[in-house]
């Protein structure tokens, strides 16, 4: 599942230079993840560094792409070329 963040953020910007894969960015009002790039750092670390890190805690799974661990190790190896 990718994860996501919510209207909680406080735009602190402690995530964006965390995360492996450049999946969050500044969005409009607040930091987003690209659901696409998000890989909950799999292939990376043990944890998801954003969610580390946050401390508002305002980044949890997004339900609208619910993801395998199977399928995030996929995302995982398309991202960076590594099997």
């Amino acid at each position: 599942m990718a994860l996501m963040i919510t209207d909680e953020c406080i735009n602190c910007d402690v995530c964006e230079p965390e995360c492996p894969n450049e999946a969050i960015s500044p969005g409009d009002d607040i930091y987003v993840i690209d659901p696409d790039l998000c890989t909950e750092c799999v292939g990376h670390y043990e944890t998801s560094q954003c969610v580390e890190v946050c401390p508002v805690d305002c980044i949890p799974h997004d339900p609208d792409h619910v993801e395998t661990k199977e399928e995030l190790w996929e995302k995982y190896y398309i991202l960076t070329g590594k099997k």
